[in-house]
């Protein structure tokens, strides 16, 4: 009898139903989309789908609905493929025209490729990683409803495997015996062996050792070093242009992670060698375009919802702000008692917790011509150099945003780190970097670890990058023969122990007010007593208050306008356009802070009252040490 989970255990059923009733319609198509889309909105279907994420790969049924919660790290060329076909059962002799659409093999009898009923389609194929840097507290898992057991076609003697040990699994001689008996009989690869005329480009770097290194060997291709979870291909077949690199995107699609896709894979890559001369692209980009289903499975999407955030305690969609009370209210009190949490983290310091919070829930909303506004990235001067002061505030930092990385700015990581991605055209891949990240990550930059030293060319195009992503958030990917420029929204946070290298929008100089006996012992014991709960009020505070909408009333922006030309009456110096964005930046994102969605005459004195402790503090640094710059 059928059940409530057959779209879910058997989606490709549905797809089948619909097409055999299409009569060659191509409404039909739209329909599956439809139907599926349908079926997610009803009594939080979405959350009995298993997660990729959560769940290992060897628990997940074939052709089963999976989701995804991923971005996108690289696009390949598109692909042809058989999207009907027939097929003719020796058995009975009869004929069959079947649906090739959200397949990767061929089932039911032997193909007739003579056949007047095959249709080729067109589909495009998107490198996907898990979203990086995502906190240990970022599970989506306690959410899930969804009842997974192990999948009767592939059960695993053991509860963990390592991905080599995947790799292993699918060269088994008896696995392999079996899967080779199904390819000579009736299974069939549906991707046509076709790709499109090389660029120009590709020409050039063959002879790049690197290149060869990356691809000798399987890599998942993970922006971030020491990054786990699946990455996956997966395979779109509408609207793949609205689409962009470093989207995160929570993809519902059904799984293809079938033993037979290696062997194919195996059987070209032979091919290869045997005749280069015969196809255009070489064995490296077959490895990595068409890399072991265990490592890496196929997820044929039948919908995909762009996130604008990955904080799992808000829905997917941006909060909507319509001026309620009730939570302005309510964010006041979480944002208070978060000032007095971030106090205590830097060790009494009011001011600095304040910009903090500020520095938190800063975004960049829009772009005029290059200048991207909304951005505020923040440096901690003051941070002691000899202590694990820096590692406990990104602890206490990384407990509070969905995703955030740490990038220690030591004299090697700065020579030896990849941090812009690059163009790999032998491979036909974009080689992952540090600085590939989805939008709203926390880049936490620890500059109390850069010690006396020569940056060699890889570090001086590392520094570059860095400043280029402060002050204009955008990251120039390396392909070659140019750089792309790719538009990013990620928050800089800088520690050091002087003014930083690196430009700021506005500088904090620490001044503690505690003096602890034992700094790590305080710092741990802060973090402690901050219970799940009181944790989960300030992550859903953060994350509400960024997306909130803001405006400025006429009768503010003209009181601003009077205030500016007043401030330079006496002393025009003592106000440039430069302070006066900062200081419309520092009021935009305070009131947000108080739950506001427009600027008051209170907010802007409040903000102007703030700028002159600030700089008041950082001019007293100054004549204190004499050389900060």
């Amino acid at each position: 009898m059928p059940t409530v989970h057959d779209w879910i255990n058997n989606p490709l059923a549905v797809v089948d139903g619909l097409f055999a009733q299409s009569n060659s319609s191509p409404d039909w198509e739209k329909k599956v989309v439809e139907y599926f889309k349908e079926k997610l909105k009803l009594n939080d279907a979405h959350t009995w789908v298993p997660s990729l994420n959560d769940v290992p790969l060897y628990y997940l049924k074939p052709n089963s609905l999976v989701k995804f919660r991923c971005m996108v790290q690289d696009m390949f060329d598109p692909e042809f493929f058989m999207g009907v076909y027939e097929t003719n059962d020796l058995t009975s002799n009869s004929k069959q025209v079947k649906c090739g659409k959200y397949r990767d093999i061929t089932v039911g009898g032997q193909v007739d490729f003579n056949s007047r009923n095959t249709v080729t389609s067109e589909r495009q194929t998107f490198y996907c990683v898990p979203i990086p840097g995502e906190s240990q507290w970022n599970s989506y898992a306690g959410t899930s409803q969804a009842r997974v057991v192990p999948s009767t076609s592939y059960v695993p003697n053991r509860h963990k495997r390592s991905y080599e040990e995947d790799d292993e699994m699918d060269t088994q001689p008896q696995q392999m015996k079996d899967v080779s008996q199904a390819c000579d009989g009736n299974v069939t690869p549906l991707t046509i062996l076709w790709c499109p005329p090389k660029r120009q480009e590709t020409e050039a770097p063959s002879h790049d050792s690197s290149s060869a290194h990356c691809t000798s060997s399987l890599d998942l291709n993970f922006p971030l070093p020491g990054e786990k979870g699946p990455a996956c291909l997966v395979k779109v077949y509408e609207d793949w242009d609205s689409f962009k690199l470093n989207d995160m995107l929570e993809v519902f699609g059904i799984l293809s992670a079938d033993p037979a896709l290696r062997v194919i894979a195996d059987e070209r890559e032979a091919s290869l060698l045997l005749d280069p001369t015969e196809v255009t692209e070489t064995v490296e980009e077959q490895r990595v375009h068409s890399p072991p289903a265990s490592l890496v499975p196929r997820l044929h999407m039948l919908y995909a919802q762009p996130l604008v955030h990955n904080n799992p305690l808000l829905p997917s969609s941006a909060p909507e702000n319509d001026g309620d009370r009730k939570t302005s209210s309510l964010l006041r009190i979480f944002r208070a008692e978060l000032h007095t949490y971030l106090t205590h983290v830097l060790m009494g310091d009011s001011l600095a917790a304040e910009y903090l919070i500020l520095h938190l829930i800063s975004n960049v909303y829009s772009r005029r011509d290059v200048l991207p506004l909304g951005k505020f990235t923040l440096n901690l001067s003051g941070c002691p150099h000899s202590s694990p002061y820096t590692e406990h505030l990104y602890k206490a930092i990384q407990q509070l945003v969905p995703s955030s990385y740490r990038l220690c700015m030591s004299l090697h990581n700065m020579n030896n780190q990849r941090m812009v991605p690059r163009k790999d055209y032998t491979a036909n891949r974009l080689v992952s970097g540090t600085l590939q990240l989805a939008n709203n990550t926390s880049l936490f930059l620890d500059e109390t670890q850069l010690e006396q030293g020569q940056l060699d060319a890889t570090g001086v195009r590392n520094i570059t990058a860095l400043g280029n992503l402060i002050s204009w958030q955008k990251v120039d990917y390396d392909f070659n023969y140019h750089q792309m420029e790719f538009p990013c929204n990620i928050n800089v946070l800088i520690t050091s122990e002087g003014r930083s290298l690196l430009p700021s929008d506005s500088q904090v100089h620490l001044r503690p007010t505690l003096n602890p006996p034992n700094l790590e012992e305080y710092l741990s014991a802060v973090q402690v007593a901050q219970i799940p709960s009181q944790l989960n009020k300030y992550r859903i505070y953060l994350s509400v208050a960024r997306a909130l909408n803001y405006t400025i009333s006429d009768e503010i922006t003209k009181a601003v306008e009077e205030d500016f030309v007043e401030m330079r009456k006496d002393d025009p110096q003592s106000m440039s356009a430069e302070d006066l964005h900062r200081l419309l930046v520092v009021a935009r994102l305070l009131s947000l802070s108080h739950g506001q969605n427009t600027l008051s005459r209170d907010g802007w004195m409040k903000a102007k009252q703030l700028e002159a402790l600030r700089i008041s503090r950082t001019q007293q640094q100054k004549s204190v040490s004499g050389n900060e710059p």
